[in-house]
């Protein structure tokens, strides 16, 4: 099997969020899938087979180092650059099959536009004391939940500096976003994930199809600006396409090829 590494939602190598790609002409057992994604020991190992769904070229699926999980954005871009500049796919339009429904990929010059489904996330009325002690006791403005619990912290500062328990984390949350309004961005985000083998995560696209309608509603925008504030960091363009959609944009940058032996 080849091997692919990207650094994905950046224009700077070792920047932005890095995924390992493995193409396949047929699904491998996911047993294997899943100590191949351990051996990576990447927040993401992605693999995609052509598809026998008509309305799509491909199906995709995404593993962390310890579980599979039903949407990642990265890794998605970086299957997008692989196929498009490496593997030289046709035309300027993928479409993935996965387990969040189709997913639409567009090159637009030197970045990939990915159509995702719009998870708005709705506001919890109690915020839980182990919420509070995970985050360090950082201010919180309101909790949320989608697919991800999701905390609005005061300002881009307390996202910056947030140092969270990850232990107790692990406890009692599989996935938090944490987020504020941005100085130089429209938003800005972190992402967490221990319970997945994921601390942190340096750039998360499947995090955005929640920030993307909470802050395009809080601030009446539909095309936004986002920073996610990891060591790694990285930028995403984003819209509010409908109730139903939303596109973010990255850009990629190669790293590595390798070669698998089983």
């Amino acid at each position: 099997m080849t091997l692919y590494q990207v650094d994905a939602f950046t224009n700077q190598l070792f920047c932005g969020n890095p995924a390992a790609v493995i193409p396949l002409p047929e699904w491998i057992d996911e047993k294997l899938m899943q100590q191949l994604a351990g051996e990576n020991n990447l927040s993401e190992t992605v693999f995609f087979v052509p598809s026998a769904n008509k309305q799509a070229d491909y199906d995709i699926r995404w593993f962390t180092p310890a579980a599979e999980i039903n949407l990642c954005g990265h890794a998605t871009l970086a299957s997008a650059y692989v196929l498009f500049e490496i593997l030289k796919h046709k035309g300027e339009k993928l479409v993935f099959n996965s387990k969040s429904g189709l997913l639409i990929i567009c090159k637009q010059e030197d970045k990939y536009v990915m159509d995702f489904p719009s998870w708005k996330p709705e506001r919890l009325d109690v915020v839980p004391e182990e919420m509070r002690q995970v985050l360090g006791n950082a201010e919180i403005l309101g909790l949320y939940k989608n697919r991800d619990y999701m905390v609005e912290l005061a300002d881009e500062e307390a996202v910056r500096h947030c140092s969270p328990d990850f232990t107790l984390m692990k406890k009692h949350y599989d996935k938090v976003i944490i987020t504020a309004q941005g100085r130089d961005a429209d938003f800005v985000s972190r992402f967490f994930a221990p319970a997945l083998g994921v601390d942190e995560d340096p750039v998360t696209g499947s995090a955005h199809a929640q920030l993307i309608p909470f802050w395009s509603e809080k601030l009446g925008k539909k095309e936004l600006f986002a920073r996610q504030l990891s060591r790694r960091g990285g930028e995403l363009w984003c819209s509010q396409v409908n109730s139903e959609r939303v596109t973010m944009a990255g850009q990629c940058v190669f790293y590595m090829k390798g070669e698998i032996s089983l």
